[in-house]
């Protein structure tokens, strides 16, 4: 389940593409597929060590090829460990929301970024995620360990790119069926894995995402510009911008 929109983004064969942040992988592979050259970044190590499992078994499938894997390594979006301009495209989802010095780590993703290229950077949207907060505690931080630490209005985040010295290109939002989810399992608690209408609505996402029934589509596409709970919005390093 993809959440930027790879047509917004000028990946093929050669693109020196970074998936910052990368969970599982998920940007990162759909990178490999497309002919790119990737590298996956993620604080977390036993994603890191599932990512090279998955990457391994891509290559040995024929999915994807030797070079189109440059490395996965666990680092720190705030202190990036590559040199300034390297990068000709890098998506970071999901990520900013739990990185307290979330600043640091857009001005490090721009500092990567070669001039030209173009940043993908998705946060939870700020109507859902509202709700998600107000239903539970368990959700967010401080009283969870790794969890959201603040709520992104589309201002905000559109600010901090543009003071990282990016120019904001395009935004949409994605996944409207997903939003009620959360609302179900934090308010359940969303620790819980025994709720039956939380698994239920789980199996349906489920159904979903591997089937890509029309109907879900057409809903989805209604939903996401008003109930996506995923935010995205693109940013382009100007070319006159090599830090």
């Amino acid at each position: 389940m993809l959440t930027v929109r790879f047509s917004e983004l000028s990946i093929g064969p050669g693109t020196l593409f970074l998936d910052a942040g990368a969970g599982f992988g998920r940007h990162a592979f759909e990178a490999a597929r497309l002919g790119a050259q990737v590298v996956a970044l993620d604080y977390a190590q036993d994603e890191v060590v599932a990512m090279r499992a998955t990457f391994s078994a891509m290559y040995e499938a024929g999915e994807i090829k030797a070079e189109n894997l440059v490395g996965v390594l666990r680092g720190d979006a705030t202190c990036l460990p590559f040199a300034d301009n390297s990068f000709d495209c890098i998506v970071t989802s999901e990520v900013l929301e739990h990185i307290q010095n979330d600043v640091a780590a857009l001005s490090e993703l721009a500092r990567v970024l070669k001039p030209g290229g173009t940043l993908g950077a998705t946060v939870p949207s700020w109507f859902p995620e509202k709700i998600n907060w107000m239903l539970s505690d368990e959700y967010h931080a401080p009283f969870v360990v790794g969890g959201h630490v603040r709520i992104y209005s589309g201002t905000e985040l559109k600010a901090k790119l543009r003071a990282a010295g990016l120019r904001v290109v395009g935004q949409h939002r994605a996944h409207g069926l997903h939003s009620p989810y959360w609302w179900l399992r934090c308010a359940v608690g969303p620790a819980r894995e025994d709720n039956r209408m939380v698994n239920a609505y789980k199996k349906f996402l489920e159904w979903d995402i591997i089937s890509k029934p029309k109907v879900t589509q057409v809903a989805e596409q209604v939903l996401a510009p008003v109930l996506g709970k995923s935010y995205v919005v693109y940013s382009m390093k100007p070319v006159d911008n090599a830090k």
